[in-house]
């Protein structure tokens, strides 16, 4: 299988990264200057599963000359239209996209651009940032990488990219409910990026100060009372779990859009709040935590 990943982030970067560490037939497409230090140093890995350092195979826009078997789209959100520019050379009738995108609007963007068929579902929970070495830095031990087919049929095609995703130097899982899967990824993402980013600290920072344990969970069961009237409800375990991470005393866990904000670089406001605000407006519903953590976070966008 030959795959595409788009991007060579901290997301792309350490996927596609085990990925080719583990034999398989990796390509990056990459910026022009990312391009050129990723020839000159490599791809460098560091983790608490062991660090790598790989020589990948690398392409830059306009420089797809044949179709690839599975796109593992990594990108940013504010960047899937220029990506999927980028990607059209790449995709043939039996190109499966496979997107590890944050929120949900994506989905409807990648179907009205290639089409229903070309769509797989995805989810990746891992900490990782790009230090200033251009090192991908593994921040915990979580890298779980979950895929499946949207209709939650177990085709043959799935279960070949599940084949080639399973002893891969990290956690591979083929989901019999992706959909599922992505709108519980997205109560935790919308849940922990507004409470960090409205108060500018971590879990446990927020959970110490006066008052913040009751903000936390106002703000989580308004985002899961949304989710619930649009979405699909993951199971009670899901959203304990959830819960428990966003209240741990003591946590150093903060979102990226929080740290991508300390560091004054671009957010995804829109999709990972924006969008859950605007389907709960669409609803009829009022939800004041959410409201104002999208107002917070689009007078940071529009400075």
């Amino acid at each position: 299988m030959r795959i595409l990943v788009v991007g060579a982030g901290a997301t792309g970067g350490y996927f596609g990264g085990r990925l080719m560490q583990a034999g398989r037939d990796v390509t990056f497409l990459v910026r022009p200057a990312r391009a050129e230090k990723l020839r000159t140093e490599g791809l460098r890995i560091v983790s608490p599963f062991g660090n790598a350092e790989l020589a990948p195979k690398l392409v830059t826009s306009g420089g797809i000359a044949e179709p690839y078997d599975l796109v593992l789209l990594t990108v940013k959100a504010y960047g899937l239209e220029a990506a999927l520019d980028d990607i059209a050379p790449a995709i043939a009738s039996e190109t499966m996209i496979l997107p590890v995108l944050n929120g949900m609007r994506h989905v409807d963007v990648i179907k009205a651009r290639f089409g229903e068929k070309a769509l797989l579902g995805g989810v990746c929970l891992i900490a990782a940032t790009v230090d200033d070495e251009d090192r991908i830095v593994q921040l915990t031990p979580m890298h779980n990488l979950i895929y499946g087919e949207m209709s939650g049929e177990r085709s043959k095609r799935i279960e070949t990219v599940d084949a080639t995703m399973q002893e891969a130097g990290f956690n591979a899982k083929l989901s019999e409910d992706i959909e599922r899967d992505m709108w519980g990824k997205w109560i935790t993402l919308a849940s922990l990026g507004g409470i960090c980013c409205l108060m500018r600290g971590s879990v446990g920072e927020i959970e110490a100060a006066p008052g913040g344990l009751a903000f936390v969970l106002r703000f989580f069961d308004e985002v899961v009372s949304v989710v619930k009237a649009v979405g699909k409800l993951p199971g009670e375990p899901i959203l304990n779990m959830a819960r428990s991470m966003l209240t741990q005393k003591g946590s150093a866990m903060a979102s990226s859009m929080y740290r991508d904000l300390q560091k004054g670089a671009p957010i995804e406001a829109d999709q990972i709040i924006g969008d859950l605000l605007a389907r709960a407006q669409k609803a009829g519903m009022e939800t004041p935590l959410l409201s104002a953590a999208y107002t917070n976070l689009a007078i940071y966008q529009n400075r």
